[in-house]
């Protein structure tokens, strides 16, 4: 089985060195870039499963970039960043990043990162990847809505794992602490306004009524419901 590819992207070569080595003594294969256009070129080739990316770039806005890639790529995403204010990590997780660790870190923190979210992954279910609920359906797997009318509604690989969460526990109550473990992140305040930023997301393009959502229902003190019936194809 081939090695899981985890792509650094960060513009101090002693922390790519760091990252890289720490990395490849785990058993990952690693590529390492200091400008987001050299990142950017190198997904026309490659596919890495987990991508490092640091905030401070000198080419590219980290944030922008970060964005981007949850709505186009697969990977999972983990912000390596000195930026350490709540609102920094609650930004990052709302434009679609896994994970958060502040600068400095050890190396094994990291990597033990890299490894719970990859576990996670395979945990999930994975052979059904396309669902139909209330007359739309979610392609899981292309990270795309489908209305009832046609309209095509991409959604971001972060809004995709809270879908999937949804989805897979139709009518029963999800609480916070379930998603947590779910999902991962550090418990806490940032996780949880990120988890309501996804949610109130997946609400905006599943065209419910913010006031009087019909599908995902907030259970207050205790977690959400999806209410729609479901069906895996």
């Amino acid at each position: 089985m081939t090695a899981p590819l985890v792509t650094i992207l960060d513009d101090e070569p002693e922390i790519r060195r760091m990252l890289s080595d720490a990395l490849t003594e785990a058993g990952f294969r690693t590529q390492s870039f200091a400008r987001a256009t050299e990142f950017e070129a190198a997904l026309n080739s490659t596919t890495p499963d987990v991508c490092l990316v640091d905030l401070g770039l000198p080419d590219r806005d980290g944030l922008a970039l970060v964005h981007r890639l949850a709505l186009e790529s697969g990977a999972a995403i983990i912000i390596i960043s000195g930026r350490a204010q709540v609102q920094d990590r609650v930004t990052g997780l709302e434009l679609g990043a896994d994970d958060y660790i502040i600068k400095p870190f050890d190396p094994a923190e990291v990597v033990a990162r890299i490894r719970a979210r990859l576990r996670k992954g395979r945990e999930a279910p994975r052979a059904a990847m396309t669902a139909r609920f209330e007359g739309w359906e979610a392609r899981l797997d292309a990270y795309l809505l489908i209305a009832p009318d046609g309209t095509e509604v991409p959604f971001s690989h972060a809004e995709g794992e809270v879908l999937r969460l949804f989805l897979e526990a139709p009518k029963r109550l999800i609480t916070r602490a379930q998603m947590q473990e779910s999902l991962g992140g550090a418990a806490g305040e940032s996780f949880d306004r990120a988890m309501d930023v996804r949610i109130s997301r997946l609400r905006t393009k599943l065209g419910e009524d913010p006031r009087n959502p019909r599908l995902i229902k907030t259970i207050y003190g205790a977690g959400y419901i999806f209410l729609g019936d479901v069906e895996w194809v």
